[in-house]
This record gives C-alpha cells, sequence and structure tokens, in this order.
C-alpha cells in the first residue's frame, strides 16, 4: 500500500478497520480516524520526550508527532523494513499524530455482531490498548483503543 488517501465508509451496523501488524500480533484501527497510510520518511527527532515518541515528520507542510506503536506496547523497537508504514491519525482529542507499524495488511468489514468487547482486568499483555476484539474470516484482530494509544504516559 503506497501512500494513500482514504476514505470512511460505514454503512449501517458495519464499520471498516485496517489490519497492521505490531510484532507477531494483528491489529485493528478504525478506518474512520485514519487520514493518510504513509512510507517510511525521514523523521526528525525530539530531544527530550519519551522514547516511544520518535520525533516529528513534515507532511505537506504539516508537523505531526510520531511514535512508535511497538515501543508504546513494550515492544523491543526493530528495524524498519520495506513494510513499514507510518498511519497519520485524527483524533479529536489529541489531534493528528502519526503511529510506526511493522506492516499494513489489509482493510476488513465487520458487523457490529463480529465485535465483542474487552473486559478491563484482561490478562493479555496489551489489553489497556485493546477496546475490543473483532472476528473474521482471517482470525481474531484486536481493536485499538486509538485515544489510549495516543496518551502519553509517564
Amino acid at each position: 500500500m503506497d501512500e494513500a488517501r482514504l476514505t470512511t465508509t460505514a454503512s449501517g451496523n458495519n464499520m471498516q478497520y485496517i489490519v497492521i501488524k505490531v510484532g507477531d500480533e494483528s491489529y485493528g484501527i478504525n478506518i474512520s480516524f485514519v487520514e493518510n497510510i504513509s512510507r517510511m520518511v525521514h523523521i526528525t527527532r525530539v530531544p527530550k520526550v519519551a522514547s516511544y515518541l520518535k520525533g516529528v515528520i513534515n507532511l505537506r507542510g504539516e508537523v505531526i508527532p510520531v511514535m512508535s506503536l511497538r515501543l508504546k506496547m513494550g515492544l523491543e523497537d526493530a528495524e524498519y523494513t520495506k513494510a513499514s508504514r507510518i498511519i497519520i491519525l485524527k483524533l479529536e482529542q489529541h489531534g493528528t499524530i502519526g503511529v510506526i507499524v511493522d506492516e499494513v495488511k489489509e482493510v476488513v468489514t465487520l458487523e457490529e455482531e463480529q465485535v465483542e468487547k474487552v473486559s478491563a482486568d484482561a490478562n493479555q499483555e496489551h489489553a489497556n490498548f485493546v477496546s475490543s476484539v473483532g472476528k473474521c474470516s482471517t482470525g481474531l484482530i484486536s481493536l485499538l483503543d486509538l485515544n489510549v494509544v495516543a496518551t502519553e504516559k509517564e
């Protein structure tokens, strides 16, 4: 998937999610928050910020902070590959932010019945980032709570 402009599509009770890989896990990001998907570009480091904040990029004249989803989730940092992407998200509470993912796999459409909420006390390592789980033909996809992902932690 080269740099792409995405359109929001939610018809009836169906929602579309971009399926991404972070480490060995598949996660879903609600497509309505995705503004752009970009190949890796030069990231300008910003001093004295949390380690998961990689820096900022200039995308069409707009300076956008970029974070590593791997580091935010407590995983080891990894080398960027040809599959690595920066997903530009537009969030109401946090503005525009870029997240680095290992790979963008596909777009899936899930019906309301295919999505189950995750209990807050789930024993998953990354459960606090996951709001629900989607069931599709390719298996289970952990759906990310983008407000939790974008919130700065101490």
